[in-house]
């Protein structure tokens, strides 16, 4: 089921209402199950993505350095432009607090670095 996921995931950039149903039939199981798969995992989304992504890293290194400030400051771009979530550790912990924008790995990462790459105010 979660890579009949991920592949829907991968060719529409979420997984739609209905492909639940095809992939419970497709694979003899319940929709309750394929819909508890679905929603189990968090890299799984069953909305169309926003336009940027930003993810502030959680993890203790990068929280001991300024992590959960580096979120509250972030929380207000634009929500209709950009999804702004946390992540718990993305291999940077040398050079924290990290975060993501669009793929692109942020060390030492600031308010305004982040604003700047999402395209939202500084």
């Amino acid at each position: 089921m979660l890579m009949a996921f991920q592949e829907i995931q991968a060719e529409f950039g979420y997984v739609p209402d209905g492909a639940i149903a095809a992939v419970a039939e497709a694979l003899n199981v319940s929709r309750a199950d394929a819909y508890g798969v679905l929603t189990f995992y968090s890299d799984l989304r069953t909305q169309p993505p926003r336009p940027v992504s930003v993810r502030i890293c959680m993890g203790e290194a990068c929280q001991a350095v300024g992590a959960r400030d580096l979120l509250a400051a972030v929380q207000g771009l634009d929500s209709a432009r950009c999804e702004v979530a946390h992540v718990y550790c993305v291999g940077n912990c040398a050079l924290g607090p990290s975060a993501v924008v669009d793929g692109r790995l942020i060390g030492r990462a600031s308010a305004e670095t982040v604003h700047r790459l999402a395209g939202g105010p500084s």
